[in-house]
């Protein structure tokens, strides 16, 4: 694996009502167009979307110790409380802040944006491998992955296709992939990111008189 192309989306809400479920027929489209893409190349595509990459579910408990404790040091020095009743404050504070924080959209509103992305590229990299790309033929594999709650696309190629594109090409690709997802038309998104990196792959690594369909030609869901 060489390089990675990533980008951020730009619209939550475009992004959540675009991709929280593809239907069957855009499912189908997607499959389609990765078939049609590897058959006038030896290369491998996969396309990988993931409704989140991390459930970041330590955020709302650290952020709520962290500010219970600072809870009883006014009322130490500013009052004249029993320690017992300034546990039991310290205590319910701990409790009504995890109760606000613990809801998902405000979980990960409290992790910053490049946490958020390092995880995602960590996941698109688990992706790469666990599909098996860097097995293929000519290291001609390349992945599409999309992260929904993370907000955050990339696009994963080889060593031997990566040496052949122009700088850019999946940058490119990864920026229509988005600004298509935050348009909501995700599935038209897909459908376009895999011709395009179809089209490279084929302009380098046209069929051979063997070319195995070595990796699935379908959309990939991660829970």
């Amino acid at each position: 694996m060489a390089d990675n192309h990533k980008a951020a989306c730009t619209d939550r809400e475009a992004i959540r009502r675009a991709t929280a479920l593809f239907s069957e027929a855009e499912q189908a489209r997607i499959a389609k167009a990765i078939t049609t893409a590897e058959q006038a190349t030896s290369g491998e595509i996969v396309a990988v979307i993931a409704t989140e990459c991390d459930s970041y579910l330590y955020a709302p408990f650290m952020w709520s110790a962290l500010i219970a404790l600072l809870v009883p040091w006014p009322l130490i020095f500013m009052t004249w409380m029993p320690v017992q009743h300034i546990f039991l404050i310290q205590l319910i504070a701990f409790i009504a802040l995890l109760l606000v924080l613990l809801p998902k959209p405000i979980r990960f509103a409290l992790i910053p944006r490049a946490v958020k992305h390092e995880r995602a590229h960590r996941r698109a990299i688990e992706q790469f491998v666990s599909q098996d790309l860097h097995t293929t033929a000519g290291r001609t594999g390349v992945l599409i992955f999309v992260s929904v709650a993370e907000r955050y696309a990339e696009v994963l190629a080889d060593v031997g296709i990566d040496a052949k594109v122009p700088p850019g090409t999946w940058r490119d690709i990864v920026d229509n992939l988005t600004a298509s997802i935050a348009a909501g038309r995700a599935a038209d998104g897909f459908v376009n990111a895999i011709t395009a990196a179809g089209q490279q792959l084929a302009q380098h690594f046209p069929p051979g008189s063997a070319n195995p369909n070595e990796l699935p030609n379908h959309l990939i869901v991660l829970d």
